[in-house]
């Protein structure tokens, strides 16, 4: 059996940059190396993208059963046979099926322990919302298939040490302070508590914590939030041997550079944490699902649109994605063996 990791991926929407930023990815035979690919697409969409992009030398292999994998070169899962007509750059909500198979037969895939990992391209959240499919977006969807609906996927971009993760994500902003509670933040520390510990090999994890309101309250006067819920949060968090600072003001903290100080950044809601990290890390950025029995990755961009089909899309993020993924699986099951072993100390015990 091969040793190679068997990374399942989904296409994403077929109108936007994803399947390109696949297809570059694993035009570098370098990548054949490292681990055996597997996409959930069509041979006729795969075509039209080679074509779009003049990529002629790159073959996926078709396969039809997940335990006989090609590791040598790309393989094809072939989960759909319409004749689609793509158009590329522009939304179609019809297309949106084709997004939700390819993601729904990938999750099969890992859920069978036949794929080691996950790695998805970019979707349009509106294209694929339906009375089917009805999530705001892969976090929220793999939370449900893979987490039981309890909440406990975390939403963790990373970029080499930058590390920020969410407590609300996909919500709107006026339902932010609605959501905030101590026992939702205290969830979401404990989970990136144990994310930087077992899938980032960090033995004693500092985490800086944002507050919601602007100058994080300011002792009070601005808003009430740091001082009823979110310290009480970071204060129950350190009972319990997680080493959690804050509340800091979101624009200091980041303008300052201080997040060079922390392994990671839990911030309130999605702008206050993605703003700062795409001004900082974006095109190289990775979006990564904490939380789960698996591991899913995916690069930090959307679809794309304004740029599809014109072969100006950067694969950077969607590779490092890929290699993310690889290095968690790598780290986890490094971190299973030590806690495996009574004769070593557990990093998750309190000291």
């Amino acid at each position: 059996m091969s040793s190679k990791i068997r990374i399942g991926i989904s296409q994403g929407d077929i109108n936007g940059i994803g399947l390109e930023v696949i297809l570059k990815t694993f035009n570098d035979p370098a990548m054949e190396d490292i681990c055996t690919p597997v996409l959930f697409s069509s041979q006729k969409t795969i075509s039209l993208h080679r074509k779009a992009l003049g990529i002629d030398d790159l073959g996926f292999l078709a396969v039809n059963d997940l335990d006989v994998l090609n590791t040598k070169k790309p393989n094809l899962f072939q989960v759909y046979e319409d004749e689609v007509n793509i158009e590329l750059g522009k939304q179609n909500q019809a297309h949106g099926k084709y997004a939700v198979m390819s993601l729904e037969k990938a999750c099969t895939g890992v859920l069978e322990k036949k794929l080691d990992v996950l790695v998805t391209g970019p979707i349009d959240k509106h294209v694929v919302f339906s009375d089917s499919f009805p999530y705001k977006g892969h976090t929220e969807y793999l939370d449900k298939v893979f987490g039981a609906g309890k909440g406990e996927a975390l939403m963790l971009m990373v970029a080499d040490n930058l590390r920020v993760a969410l407590v609300t994500g996909h919500i709107p902003l006026e339902k932010v302070h609605q959501i905030l509670r101590k026992d939702l933040i205290l969830a979401k520390l404990r989970t990136l508590n144990k994310t930087l510990l077992q899938d980032f090999g960090i033995r004693k994890p500092k985490i800086a914590v944002l507050g919601l309101n602007p100058h994080a309250g300011d002792q009070g006067t601005i808003g009430k939030e740091e001082n009823d819920i979110i310290m009480p949060a970071i204060n129950a968090a350190k009972a319990e041997g997680i080493m959690a600072i804050g509340p800091f003001p979101g624009d200091g903290f980041f303008g300052s550079g201080n997040y060079n100080n922390f392994d990671a950044v839990l911030a309130m809601y999605h702008d206050q944490g993605l703003i700062p990290f795409k001004a900082l890390a974006f095109n190289n950025g990775v979006n990564y699902t904490a939380g789960l029995n698996f591991i899913r990755t995916s690069p930090d961009h959307g679809t794309g649109y304004e740029i599809a089909g014109k072969n100006m899309a950067s694969e950077a993020s969607f590779r490092k994605a890929v290699y993310l993924a690889i290095d968690i699986f790598r780290k986890r099951n490094e971190y299973a063996l030590l806690t495996s072993n009574p004769l070593k100390s557990n990093p998750l015990r309190k000291e």
